[in-house]
């Protein structure tokens, strides 16, 4: 301790990280596995060898730049941030790709970076960066779907960016700081940060980049993913749109509308994309209420999600790595030749279905009490049947189709050591922050004052657990389920996919020749971006395939419109 403060100006850790990942394409290869795995143990050392307070000022171009804030709520991500880059690293030791050993290191090496500066500028910087050093995990998987999906995860992510700079700059305008603090939405620049970090977090109507992506990119690579672009949005929002009452409806939609869509998709990665986006809302609605404990209840969320959602996307990576597909329809019985990895999965499973004793019970539980104890009682609603969702969809759907249900004759090796070794490790974590959690408490931004395990909150939870299984049992056994099938799942981005090529006509008939090559020809860039992963259109075609168009797409616009009609009522 002593020796660290004594530093003039101690260096931000995801700097270290950063200059740490691009000497991987150095070593030989031997080495570099190692090499991976000291460096985020070693920094997550020195990152709590850091006094509390604010470091590193630097004076750049007129601008007071603070590169180093070392608080609770920076350092509880710091923390999940490094586990998860040691984890994924473990479960990615036998990968040969130096590029994406490089590429990882200097992702999560942004995102860390991020979640420690002080002043938006910064914060900026490092924003970009994870969008740059994350599409090289997607193009890694080197197919034609990978490509595509890959160009639009980056022309969004980027243009996440460039809002953010606009927002910045009116921010800077009006009120002539860059810190990066409380910023609320009294301003122009207020509102558009918020949007950029509505993009990255995700929001409804702003979230296909994330379930075209994800199950795009390689084995290892949907691991890292995972665990860091989504959460670091969740820390830039506790930081500065605490209390913003806004986002707890769009939280609650976020929790909800993702079942719909989870349950007719048969690609399994891209159920957990969606269970993803679910339990981003728990942690927006969180931010949103504003309170203590609402408030730990973020971070304590975003904590564990990283930990349950990076073993259930390892378990799924395993499977994809053996078989050769995640495809619920042609799967199944796998359980016979990959016991451990099935275990694993069960224990992701009951993490991210909150079952007493695993770590998702701890953590949305205080979300839920807080929004109870707030009154925000129609809210808590929604979020208790999302909580029944994710039981459906990935608590049951994902494990049960994959290594159960029906016998798809596939006999696969068991994983890889590796990759067995790293699951063991999430899920002892997952199980020991269920049974003792103090230590995460302990971590949080505020005094923590609750207890998890009282006969109230353990049988409520029980209750609907036990219900929803009940209810699925139901459905599978009259037939009423839906299938798991060939098919292609449309997502609200049929709307653009649609639209904007009607507008460009549309505008072309309406102006001179001349505005009309301009405009179509941005239009068109505009709707290759964010065709995106080209679900309809990929290499497999619409040739022999189901097309079943999510039947949340109506639904999310008609909530989408109660809810602005309630908050704005509401203010």
């Amino acid at each position: 301790m002593t020796a660290i403060a004594e530093l003039a100006m101690p260096l931000n850790p995801g700097l270290l990280v950063i200059l740490g990942g691009l000497l991987v394409p150095l070593m030989a290869p031997a080495l570099a596995r190692v090499y991976v795995l000291a460096l985020p143990a070693a920094v997550l050392g020195y990152l709590h060898l850091i006094p509390a307070g604010e470091h590193g000022a630097l004076a750049f171009m007129g601008l007071d730049l603070q590169m180093l804030r070392v608080d609770k709520l920076s350092v509880v991500f710091g923390t999940i941030f490094l586990i998860a880059l040691f984890l994924g690293n473990l479960y990615a030791w036998h990968e040969r790709d130096r590029m994406q050993r490089t590429a990882a290191q200097i992702y999560a090496g942004a995102a860390i970076g991020a979640a420690l500066v002080g002043d938006l500028v910064s914060l900026f910087v490092f924003w970009e960066l994870t969008a740059i050093a994350s599409v090289v995990l997607i193009w890694a998987a080197g197919t034609d779907r990978a490509y595509r999906a890959g160009m639009r995860y980056l022309i969004v992510q980027v243009g996440s960016g460039v809002i953010l700079l606009a927002g910045i700059l009116f921010h800077v305008h009006g009120t002539g700081s860059i810190a990066f603090g409380n910023i609320g939405l009294e301003s122009p620049g207020g509102a558009l940060i918020l949007i950029a970090f509505g993009v990255k977090c995700a929001f409804p109507l702003l979230h296909n980049w994330l379930q075209d992506a994800y199950p795009e990119a390689t084995v290892t690579g949907t691991v890292i993913l995972s665990a860091f672009t989504t959460k670091l949005a969740v820390y830039a929002l506790a930081r500065s749109f605490a209390g913003t009452e806004m986002l707890i409806w769009i939280g609650a939609i976020m929790t909800a509308f993702p079942i719909f869509y989870a349950v007719i998709e048969n690609d399994l990665r891209r159920v957990l994309a969606y269970s993803l986006n679910n339990q981003l809302g728990f942690m927006v609605v969180g931010v949103g209420i504003g309170t203590e404990m609402a408030l730990n209840g973020t971070a304590a969320h975003a904590f564990s999600h990283i930990l349950y959602k990076a073993l259930l996307f390892m378990a799924m990576g395993a499977v994809l790595f053996r078989t050769g597909t995640c495809k619920g329809s042609e799967l199944g019985g796998l359980y016979k030749t990959m016991p451990w990895t099935t275990g694993f999965c069960i224990v992701g499973a009951a993490s991210i279905s909150a079952f007493p004793l695993f770590s998702g019970f701890i953590s949305k539980s205080m979300i839920l009490t807080a929004a109870a104890g707030e009154g925000h009682f129609v809210v808590w609603g929604v979020l208790l049947f999302a909580s029944a969702g994710v039981f459906h969809h990935s608590g049951i759907k994902v494990p049960f189709f994959a290594f159960f249900a029906h016998d798809s004759g596939r006999r696969p090796k068991e994983a890889p050591w590796n990759m067995l070794l790293a699951m063991a490790a999430t899920s002892a974590l997952c199980i020991g922050i269920g049974i003792w959690p103090e230590p995460l408490y302990a971590m949080l931004p505020f005094p923590v004052d609750f207890v998890p395990y009282t006969a109230a909150h353990v049988f409520t939870q029980l209750q609907l657990l036990l219900f929803a299984a009940l209810a699925f049992t139901f459905l599978m056994r009259t037939g009423l389920y839906p299938p798991e099938l060939r098919s292609t799942n449309l997502d609200t981005d049929v709307v653009y996919r649609k639209l904007l090529p009607w507008l460009t006509l549309g505008v072309g008939r309406s102006i001179d020749a001349s505005w009309t090559r301009l405009t179509s020809g941005s239009i068109a860039l505009l709707s290759l971006a964010i065709d995106g992963a080209a679900r309809n259109f990929g290499p497999n075609g619409l040739v022999g395939r189901t097309v079943r168009v999510g039947n949340g797409v109506a639904w999310v616009a008609a909530l989408l419109l109660v809810v602005l009609v309630v908050g704005y009522a509401a203010g």
